[in-house]
C-alpha cells in the first residue's frame, strides 16, 4: 500500500486547512485510515483515525475544531482542520491500517506550519 498526503501549508492562527491522503495498491475493503502529527522534539502522536465503517477517533487536543472524512470509493481520507493555532504545528503523517493482515502503512507526511 502507498500512500500520498497533500494540502500542508503555513496559515496563521484561527485558520483553517485541508489535509488528503490517497491510498493506492493493494487495498484490502476493511481499514482504517487516519492522521498522526510529529511536532519539533516530540513523539509522534495520534490526530484522528476512520474506519471503513465509519468509526472515528479523535485525540481531545483537536476534538472540536478538526474534521476527519473519508470518501471509501477512492480509497482517500481527508483532515479538515479549522481554528488552527501554533500547537498544531507539526509534520502530518498519514497511516493505513490493512484489518486482514494487521499491517499499519505510513505516507511521508506533510508539513503544516501555523504562525502566531
Amino acid at each position: 500500500v502507498q500512500l500520498q498526503a497533500s494540502g500542508g501549508g503555513l496559515v496563521q492562527a484561527g485558520g483553517s486547512l485541508r489535509l488528503s491522503c490517497v491510498a493506492s495498491g493493494s487495498i484490502f475493503p476493511f481499514n482504517v485510515m487516519g492522521w498522526y502529527r510529529q511536532a519539533p522534539g516530540k513523539q509522534r502522536e495520534l490526530v484522528a483515525t476512520k474506519t471503513t465503517l465509519g468509526t472515528t477517533n479523535y485525540a481531545d487536543p483537536v476534538k472540536g475544531r478538526f474534521t476527519i472524512s473519508r470518501d471509501n470509493t477512492k480509497n482517500t481520507v481527508y483532515l479538515q482542520m479549522n481554528s488552527l493555532n501554533p500547537e498544531d504545528t507539526a509534520v502530518y503523517y498519514c497511516k493505513f491500517g490493512d484489518h486482514k493482515t494487521g499491517m499499519d502503512y505510513w505516507g511521508k507526511g506533510t508539513l503544516v506550519t501555523v504562525s502566531s
